[in-house]
């Protein structure tokens, strides 16, 4: 390879952490994970701080890079379900390696 393709090709970290960039998209991630299929109103209740605009945009994203799944059924009210699509859970084992690094740092770093 030249140095001109090696400077005009993106950053693989670079492009990874542009796909779940944004504060909630790697919870939300965790969450379906986690759970599986989750309702809007279900995410909504894990983050007490999110907004509907926020949570609406976050999970436009993640389905826009084929992170997610969004479900839509027909029927009245509607009721729409997201979940992880293939890509998405191929992120289950960094997310799980990301939590425990999370709780062994809290358990080493109390404030």
């Amino acid at each position: 390879m030249d140095k001109q393709h090696l400077q005009c090709s993106p950053c693989p970290v670079e492009f990874t952490v542009s796909m779940v960039e944004g504060k909630y998209k790697l919870v939300i991630l965790h969450q379906l994970s986690i759970h599986g299929i989750m309702r809007f109103n279900e995410l909504m209740r894990q983050f007490p701080n999110i907004t509907q605009r926020t949570l609406t945009r976050q999970l436009r994203e993640l389905e826009s890079d084929a992170l997610i799944n969004r479900q839509v059924y027909s029927e009245i009210p509607p009721k729409v379900e997201y979940s992880l699509s293939e890509t998405g859970k191929s992120l289950h084992s960094i997310l799980l390696q990301l939590e425990n690094w999370g709780l062994d740092y809290m358990a080493n770093n109390p404030k």
